[in-house]
């Protein structure tokens, strides 16, 4: 029969506790929240909605077609300008999502005859585009640059080193230094996913690229998503102006997507500026993950320290951790649940994100919840 293994499949996943659910969220949903991506807490902010609010009320619903045909607006370009602006780059390329960015970038970045190197640890979007690119790829032990240098040593053509800058299971920082001084030894090009760095790292949240002084080299690439920080939707790929005109005419998900909704593109844009004026925002979100990390290692919970927003509190099991994400939403408070094939050890986890506008009681409130709830 057809599709008949999907049954067998589903069973597996059940034996191994591994089924996953939608949970449709209300609009006024009473949860505490510590389980979504808004680090900044801007998805809500009045600004940002009415950014979204004005670009659909201007330019229409939808962007009507791909950005080479009627998908690319005024709004689009000023986007793009802006947002290589306040990452330090000579251009940018906005996509439908951080997903079709990182698809983009490294299958338009890598073709023929070119060696890919990945770190282990890689978000499944930078894996996707390694599987899908025409370059071989050889992935690499996670967060180490001389396991890197050491495969760039191997090839004598061309060759690109993909990376996330702040690693979404645990949220460590990756060594970019070391990674950015192993391509220029060898000669390759870096492409990293600064998806939890934008709005988080670097000064006013400019992200890890301008961080750690990367940001415009002609050999780095950086991605990143709207959806985080600036609480919006879509992808942006930054580089220098040759390699925003390259994907332009050879990235698959740029010339046969429906460009980003005008609503997005506006919202992106209006949390952009407002950043701009408040870039404290970037430095709270920070504080709070620390203080969550700190607070959670003193009742003796396997926390790891967060190189950005991201707190990682490890699971007895995949069993356990859902039962533990279960009780924590009982109780009031929302946490992400990392569980196999999602987390690369196959250590299941509690995901916790800071947000840059959680008070000093929300925090207090969480880890109590979190410490009264552990398996």
């Amino acid at each position: 029969m057809a599709f008949g293994w999907i049954d067998e499949q589903a069973q597996l996943r059940r034996r191994a506790g591994l089924v996953r659910t939608l949970r449709p969220r209300p609009a006024d949903s009473p949860l505490l929240d510590l389980a979504s991506n808004d680090y900044l807490g801007l998805a809500r902010h009045p600004e940002v909605v009415e950014g979204a609010v004005g670009a659909a009320r201007t330019w229409g619903a939808g962007a009507t077609g791909s950005r080479l045909v009627t998908g690319s607006t005024a709004l689009h370009a000023d986007l793009e300008r802006e947002l290589a602006a306040f990452c330090g780059f000579e251009a940018a390329l906005v996509f439908s999502s951080g997903y079709a960015a990182n698809l983009a970038a490294v299958t338009a970045l890598a073709p023929h005859g070119t060696l890919i190197v990945s770190d282990a640890g890689n978000h499944a979007s930078l894996i996707d585009g390694c599987r899908l690119a025409r370059g071989t790829t050889q992935v690499v032990p996670h967060a180490d640059p001389e396991a890197v240098a050491k495969a760039l040593r191997t090839h004598a053509g061309p060759a690109v080193v993909v990376s996330d800058t702040v690693f979404s299971v645990d949220g460590d920082a990756a060594p970019l230094a070391g990674l950015a001084e192993a391509c220029r030894e060898h000669g390759a090009g870096l492409v990293v996913d600064d998806a939890h760095g934008l709005g988080v790292l670097g000064e006013g949240g400019r992200g890890a690229a301008r961080a750690t002084g990367l940001a415009g080299a002609p050999h780095v690439v950086v991605t990143a998503t709207l959806s985080k920080s600036l609480g919006s939707q879509g992808g942006v790929v930054l580089g220098s102006a040759p390699v925003i005109d390259h994907l332009v005419n050879a990235a698959r998900t740029f010339i046969f997507d429906t460009g980003l909704a005008p609503a997005a593109a506006g919202a992106a844009l209006a949390a952009l500026r407002l950043l701009g004026r408040e870039p404290e925002r970037a430095a709270r979100a920070r504080a709070v993950a620390a203080e969550l990390h700190t607070r959670l290692t003193a009742l003796g919970l396997a926390a790891v320290r967060p190189d950005a927003a991201v707190v990682s509190v490890r699971a007895p099991s995949p069993e356990g951790a859902v039962r533990w994400a279960a009780d924590c939403r009982a109780a009031g408070l929302a946490v992400g649940c990392f569980r196999p094939p999602s987390v690369p050890d196959g250590v299941s986890r509690l995901r916790l994100t800071a947000r840059a506008d959680l008070s000093g009681e929300q925090v207090e409130h969480a880890v109590r919840v979190i410490g009264e709830t552990r398996p």
